[in-house]
């Protein structure tokens, strides 16, 4: 599933192309994704302007001149900006055409993504109760001190919560975590001040890292361009279970926390 950084480099590779466009109408080829496409969607966007698009966790929001756009990846979807005379293939559900013969393509094989129409998705229930960005101001150590007291589910699982911090999904936990020294296990409420701001500050690093490389392509996702994210290459624990540490050279272990795959060191992380 494409996480918050597959997410913004889409966010960062289509936003050129479309903001300040005109929207010359929309196709709707197969509207049954995770929410049906509204019927009248094509009507609603038509001869309207994009002015912004931006990112809320792991939802694309565009702001047109009336309403917004919310857009989902969900498991396998992708947005390829292409020409308006592209012909469509397999699983290209909807294209949104903009002034200029240029379309943003939405491709979904598995069918659990989103694009709507709506006059205003910052109060949807898909967003409204959804902690702090992980590289904005409101996510610190001090933050994830106050929401863990009193926890015991494992500091992974509290990491993963959504409403503690969007987006860090199960291969930046893994990795945000190594970097950070901690268990996954490790009740979330028996972490210190010291370990919450070492761990908020490894996964800015972590996502950050992930941005630059244009994302973790392991299987579906693909940046807008078409080309795959390389930040698989950089990984240092996930999917690597049983191979030396690389820090101590010890071998991995791995299990499944929360029903996900858990990859750390038992020597470095504690």
């Amino acid at each position: 599933m494409p996480e918050l950084p597959e997410v913004e480099v889409a966010r960062q590779g289509i936003a050129p192309h479309v903001e300040g466009r005109k929207i010359a109408g929309a196709a709707v080829r197969d509207g049954r994704l995770r929410q049906p496409v509204n019927p009248d969607f094509s009507r609603r966007i038509e001869g309207q302007k994009l002015q912004v698009l931006w990112r809320r966790g792991k939802y694309l929001v565009g702001d047109l001149e009336q309403g917004q756009l919310l857009i989902h990846l969900g498991m396998s979807g992708h947005l390829r900006i292409l020409s308006s005379q592209t012909p469509p293939a397999a699983h290209d559900h909807v294209d949104i055409h903009f002034a200029g013969e240029i379309c943003l393509r939405f491709h979904d094989p598995r069918r659990f993504g989103l694009i709507l129409w709506g006059e205003d998705f910052r109060t949807h229930p898909l967003l409204r109760n959804l902690g702090p960005e992980p590289l904005g101001p409101d996510f610190s150590g001090s933050h994830l001190f106050r929401r863990s007291r009193g926890r015991t589910q494992a500091v992974k699982a509290f990491l993963m919560d959504a409403q503690t911090v969007v987006g860090v999904g199960n291969i930046y936990a893994n990795e945000s975590l190594f970097l950070a020294g901690l268990d996954p296990r490790r009740p979330a409420g028996g972490l210190g001040l010291t370990q919450c701001r070492r761990l908020a500050a490894s996964v800015r690093e972590v996502l950050s890292e992930a941005i630059a490389q244009g994302g973790t392509t392991l299987r579906d996702f693909a940046r807008p361009d078409g080309r795959n994210g390389y930040f698989r290459l950089s990984l240092r624990v996930y999917g690597k279970e049983g191979e030396p540490c690389p820090r101590c050279a010890r071998p991995l272990a791995g299990l499944r926390i929360g029903g996900r795959a858990s990859v750390f060191c038992t020597h470095c992380q504690r």
